[in-house]
């Protein structure tokens, strides 16, 4: 079973990542298939999210989740609050019955570069200057601040969110995993912090509040 990576956060809180190695039917026998997808490997990646949501909680009613017109899939009632992402051949989501939460996985590659100033701010892209680890993967730093605003993304839930303006990361020093400092100027404007893992190849951001 392809699990490749999960953590209890706390009492009602659970993360994970699925690496996709299975085929369309094996999911299917787990969980439906809730809206028409036509790209076959985008269809798989919605599958595994789901299939996912239940390994973490084998009683989350997956069959109940709806879309927001922002997009964002929720349950009614909200008995539990989730979030997923998927990448690549990677799905990964976080659970909690208590708390709004957000999750994102990247693979980073090159074409994260050429993005760089439609998503950060004048004083993020000061912080890529200040460190370029060395790294077996491209741009690390700068995909995990990609994989973060996205997390925070998911989180608020609402849409209409300018990633330079309203979701500020602070400065931060780039570790194979830690918490990163974000204020987030809307709404109710808050501090919060993010936490992240750097995995061989793989970034991981999530957040719960």
């Amino acid at each position: 079973m392809p699990i490749f990576f999960q953590q209890d956060i706390d009492e009602t809180t659970k993360l994970g990542i699925w690496k996709i190695e299975e085929d369309e039917d094996f999911f299917l026998q787990h969980v439906p298939l809730q809206r028409e997808i036509t790209h076959p490997h985008k269809r798989l990646q919605h599958l595994a999210g789901r299939f996912l949501l239940q390994h973490l909680f084998p009683d989350f009613p997956v069959s109940l989740i709806k879309i927001a017109d922002t997009r964002k899939p929720f349950l009614e009632g909200e008995a539990y609050h989730f979030s997923i992402s998927h990448c690549d051949n990677y799905a990964a989501a976080i659970v909690s019955t208590t708390e709004r939460v957000g999750v994102d996985v990247e693979v980073p590659t090159s074409r994260i570069e050429r993005i760089k100033n439609k998503f950060l701010n004048e004083d993020e892209l000061v912080l890529l200057d200040h460190e370029n680890p060395e790294s077996e993967i491209p741009n690390p730093k700068l995909t995990l601040m990609w994989c973060c605003k996205e997390a925070v993304y998911k989180w608020w839930s609402y849409g209409g969110v300018d990633f330079s303006e309203k979701i500020r990361l602070q400065p931060f020093k780039l570790q194979p995993c830690g918490n990163l400092p974000v204020k987030f100027l809307l709404g109710n404007e808050a501090e919060l912090i993010l936490n992240y893992k750097i995995f061989d190849k793989l970034c991981l951001a999530w957040l719960k509040t």
